[in-house]
């Protein structure tokens, strides 16, 4: 018996992914210190990113998630930190953050009751 292959085009198996996708691989969580909660005054957001995001990524979840419009955009890296629990060591995870600057006038909700 003769096997037939099947040809599948790769643009029907492949999803375009949409900015609200994008967004929650680039954006962690918020980060709420007392430092953070003062520079909002400022019109200055603070975020845990991915590791592996551009501040242009960063800017675009920032805007398609929240519907504001994003000035500048500052990340820090932080290398991974030597820890011990007990007697076995290890490593706290290397991160991202990201200071988002927004706008005047605009203003993320979220960061309301903070």
């Amino acid at each position: 018996m003769k096997q037939t292959s099947k040809k599948v085009n790769k643009a029907n198996r492949i999803k375009k992914a949409t900015g609200a996708s994008i967004a929650y691989r680039v954006l962690i969580e918020p980060i709420i210190t007392e430092a953070a909660t003062m520079a909002i005054e400022l019109n200055k957001y603070t975020f845990k990113v991915s590791t592996d995001s551009t501040k242009d990524q960063i800017k675009t979840a920032i805007e398609e998630l929240y519907k504001v419009k994003v000035i500048s955009v500052n990340t820090l890296n932080t290398h991974r930190k030597p820890v011990s629990h007990g007697r076995t060591p290890g490593f706290k995870a290397a991160s991202k953050k990201a200071i988002v600057t927004l706008k005047a006038g605009d203003s993320i909700e979220l960061f309301k009751g903070a």
